[in-house]
């Protein structure tokens, strides 16, 4: 398997450039096919859907992160990998996500709605029988693990071979906690703001849906789960809500050869949460940890000149990033702040208000690592994605195991 080779050293510039760097889609070679998928009565998800030239070798679906969509930068490299690979590729929108909200019924989503997933993939197979991978980025990893879990050795009759989870948030109580420290206020803002606004759609759709009056009182994560998320699903409280919901829990039950990719350096996600016994007593899992990729960052190194000039462009100007990190650690907020937000041509506009809004650092060092950005990444390319190349590795491990019956494949664990 190709050695992840960090581009970014410090996490949080990594998250960020994660998120904005630029990547392809080519819809023209692959053109995309949006389909409303009813999953329950009132409730219809929109996933978008590719196709190879040939015949599709079987069929992934992509399972986005919180407050994310089809159109996700990750989402969108890793279906290009996918299809040119012989695969057929769904980028699955949540309920309510992707500008779906009159579609979602009285509720939005949650961490571990599993139900929606589990029958676009029964409709698929209805016209396709060949097996299917689930590829889940952060909270859609969640989403993944969890419904592995829940079917067990069933899971192969529904025609699931395999699931992959990337930066996920397996126990979603200490990720909450860690989402709200203060070097994270950056995105713990923005996740909020979107979830917030989530809400205020609906109640113009369906007025009285939601005690909207009490968003006011609403300034954590922990605290939106509680008021709306948890009554809204039956879970009575956010407490009650993650401790059903979390992936941790079902990882001793999956059945299927699952890989799970883990930054060590994750701000949102303390690595602590892996520490968990069913990575040593389950063979169907397989983690692979690495020291650095922040959350969703694994962008790597091409070449030594257009590392050094992207790096350049990334700090010159900017008198507070070179005090974001102090050895490894994270200062405080305030300098995390400034760092992300000073006059810098690189990580300048990156927050207007509580809100990322500006591509600038991504693109500069897209720029200066290479003018064009790859669309193509497959297995030991050594290419800018790193995850794509190494889920289209360990799938092709994965379909030499899974004939037409679809056979579990059992994977010796790959520990830090």
């Amino acid at each position: 398997m190709t050695p992840f080779r960090p581009f970014f050293r410090n996490p949080h510039l990594a998250t960020i450039a994660g998120n904005y760097w630029r990547r392809n889609l080519d819809a023209k070679r692959f053109p995309v096919t949006a389909r409303l998928f009813e999953t329950e009565p009132g409730v219809r998800v929109l996933v978008h859907s590719q196709v190879p030239s040939a015949e599709p070798k079987g069929h992934a679906i992509i399972i986005h992160g919180l407050e994310g969509s089809s159109a996700a930068g990750y989402a969108c490299s890793l279906a290009q990998a996918l299809l040119e690979d012989g695969y057929a590729a769904h980028r699955f929108n949540m309920r309510s996500c992707g500008g779906t909200e009159q579609y979602s019924g009285r509720a939005l989503y949650h961490s571990g709605q599993t139900g929606d997933v589990r029958e676009v993939i029964r409709q698929i197979r209805a016209a396709d029988d060949k097996p299917f991978i689930i590829i889940g980025f952060s909270l859609g990893g969640n989403v993944a693990l969890k419904l592995a879990g829940e079917l067990g050795a069933g899971a192969t009759d529904e025609g699931i071979a395999a699931v992959c989870a990337v930066s996920t948030p397996i126990d979603l109580a200490a990720c909450v906690r860690q989402l709200h420290k203060p070097a994270n206020w950056l995105y713990a803002n923005r996740f909020l703001k979107r979830l917030k606004d989530r809400i205020r759609v609906k109640e113009r759709l369906t007025p009285g849906l939601f005690p909207v009056h009490r968003l006011d009182h609403v300034h954590t994560i922990w605290d939106f789960d509680d008021i709306f998320t948890a009554p809204a699903f039956g879970f009575g409280t956010a407490a009650n809500y993650y401790a059903t919901q979390s992936s941790a829990g079902f990882l001793e039950h999956i059945r299927i050869p699952a890989l799970l990719i883990q930054a060590k350096d994750d701000p949102l996600i303390p690595f602590s949460v892996y520490d968990l016994p069913a990575f040593r007593t389950n063979p169907n899992l397989r983690l692979i940890a690495t020291e650095r990729g922040g959350h969703i960052g694994f962008i790597s190194r091409r070449k030594r000149r257009a590392q050094d000039a992207a790096a350049t462009a990334l700090t010159t100007d900017s008198r507070a990033a070179a005090s974001v990190v102090r050895g490894r650690e994270m200062v405080p907020q305030d300098a995390a702040a400034t760092a992300l937000t000073t006059d810098s041509r690189a990580a300048a506009s990156v927050v207007r208000g509580q809100e990322m809004v500006s591509q600038n650092a991504a693109a500069t060092a897209a720029k200066a690592q290479d003018r064009t950005p790859a669309t193509s990444v497959g297995p030991g390319s050594g290419d800018r994605f790193w995850v794509d190349g190494v889920i289209l590795e360990w799938m092709a491990g994965v379909w030499e195991q899974a004939p037409a019956e679809i056979r579990s494949h059992p994977q010796g664990p790959l520990l830090p």
